[in-house]
């Protein structure tokens, strides 16, 4: 089974947020590692809220069934991003077998993009039976 899930948004739709509700708005979409992840940048913060969209697409539910802090994505030192599920989304992944995430985020001057593809990913130990990997 392979999901999928994309989603756009135009950077400046961040930068736009009234200065009273911005800070309050990142504390609810963006767990404290993505915010320090981030360094405030718009152009980041944007795809990384491209990003949980899309995943909450892929797991089918949107956001809603699952929480913002529910999908986090953290860059590996190589600047990969990485996905990491928790509570009700990790839930959905797991009853759906969905284990194996690739996560890709670009943008421009205006738009941030970023799609997610889950699969149920097995491999075949030497008696042949088969086991769930698990992902970041």
């Amino acid at each position: 089974m392979i999901k999928c899930g994309v989603d756009t948004i135009e950077i400046d739709r961040l930068e736009k947020i009234n200065p009273a509700i911005r800070e309050r708005f990142l504390q609810r979409v963006f767990t404290k590692r993505e915010l320090a992840q981030a360094r405030n940048r718009n152009d980041i913060l944007s795809g990384l809220f491209a990003a949980k969209e899309a995943v909450s697409k892929a797991l089918g539910s949107g956001i809603g069934l699952v929480n913002w802090h529910d999908i986090e994505i953290l860059n590996l030192p190589s600047g990969e991003p990485t996905l990491y599920l928790h509570n009700n989304a990790a839930e959905i992944a797991a009853e759906k077998g969905l284990n194996d995430w690739s996560i890709s985020i670009s943008h421009d001057r205006n738009k941030a993009i970023a799609i997610a593809v889950a699969t149920n990913k097995f491999i075949s130990n030497h008696t042949n039976q088969k086991k769930n990997l698990t992902f970041r």
